[in-house]
């Protein structure tokens, strides 16, 4: 640090170190039950902290195995506990304990605001809700958009964070890109995940892909049209694409975690951002164009913590800051980021 350049600091020197934070709470979801916990606990471990590790109540094993082996390969007992449990319990004696001096949390922005009532002045990082978007403009290649677009509506089923929920296309494609999108998506195949030739699986439970269900209803009463799916059998909720959707729409104004896309047309690039910007969440965005000045003005003007060019809402590479704004929550994971949030710097002066 340039600290010479103050009076009475002219032969000092002055740097700064990270220091640990102490204990690290990791609270993870069920859609991700071994990458997720991977970004909570690896950097928090790197960083010189012990976790208390809870996995959602539907998906323990995968942290539990993951715990297991990483004693066997030599971690000191203690750096890494495991509990399970419901979050209402474990979550909430977690939030109690003023030993926790971190908490790092994937989930619903309902609970994400819960977690951070209790914690006071406790730092954290959440990782909320989304109802993540993508914008194809007129230039976009469609060669390279619409396979990329089903997969980041359809994969995991739609149960993740940043999964295409709404897409805006410029309306002079829009007829176009709809038909290009049904067809690529016909041939996803529903059904058992256990079987190879599965593209899309079951959602996390029967009421999951019912409360899904009942939303593409409500949007087909207020005026929607099914143009692809909608057909659920138990908890498998058959890829749904739907056009013509009221502006109050539950699938569009709520985050339906299922394979759900609502696509609606656009007139010009503005109105497509103040749609997006629309949005009390912001996680992620994509946009497909061409054109380098109306990416570079993307950037800049979508409200959210990450911005994709000519890819989807959906991409992300573990070693990217990753995070959101507004009511998607607020700090950033991947490794490097993540080693940040769960450390604090403390300056060093020397006099000599």
């Amino acid at each position: 640090m340039p600290i010479q350049s103050a009076p009475g600091f002219e032969d000092a020197l002055a740097f700064t170190i990270r220091v640990p934070l102490g204990v690290v709470a990791a609270i993870t979801p069920f859609n991700s039950p071994l990458n997720t916990v991977c970004h909570k606990i690896a950097p928090a471990l790197a960083a010189g902290n012990t976790v208390v590790l809870k996995p959602a109540s539907p998906t323990p094993l995968t942290a539990l195995r993951l715990a297991g082996l990483l004693l066997e390969a030599g971690l000191p007992p203690g750096h890494l506990n495991v509990l399970t449990g419901s979050g209402s319990e474990v979550g909430r004696w977690l939030t109690e304990d003023s030993r926790v001096r971190f908490f790092t949390f994937t989930g619903s922005t309902a609970v994400g605001e819960e977690i951070q009532s209790r914690i006071g002045l406790r730092r954290s990082c959440m990782e909320l809700g989304n109802i993540s978007a993508t914008i194809v403009c007129e230039d976009a290649d469609l060669d390279r958009a619409v396979p990329q677009i089903v997969n980041g509506a359809f994969r995991k089923a739609g149960q993740v964070c940043t999964s295409v929920q709404r897409l805006y296309v410029q309306r002079g494609i829009y007829d176009v890109f709809v038909d290009r999108l049904v067809a690529a998506a016909q041939m996803l195949r529903a059904g058992d995940p256990w079987d190879p030739s599965t593209d899309v699986g079951p959602l996390i439970s029967e009421p999951q892909a019912a409360q899904a269900e009942q939303w593409i209803g409500e949007a087909v009463a207020g005026g929607a049209t099914i143009r692809l799916g909608s057909r659920r059998e138990g908890s498998l909720l058959f890829p749904t694409i739907l056009v013509d959707v009221a502006a109050d729409a539950r699938v569009l104004c709520d985050e339906v975690f299922a394979p759900v896309v609502s696509v609606l047309p656009y007139a010009a690039f503005d109105e497509a951002v103040a749609l997006v910007n629309a949005a009390p969440y912001g996680l992620q965005a994509g946009v497909f164009t061409q054109d380098l000045q109306r990416a570079l003005a993307a950037a800049k003007r979508l409200e959210v913590g990450g911005v994709i060019i000519n890819g989807t809402s959906s991409t992300r590479a573990d070693l990217m800051p990753y995070g959101g704004t507004k009511r998607s929550g607020f700090g950033r994971e991947g490794p490097k980021y993540a080693v940040e949030e769960m450390t604090e710097s403390r300056v060093v002066v020397f006099y000599h």
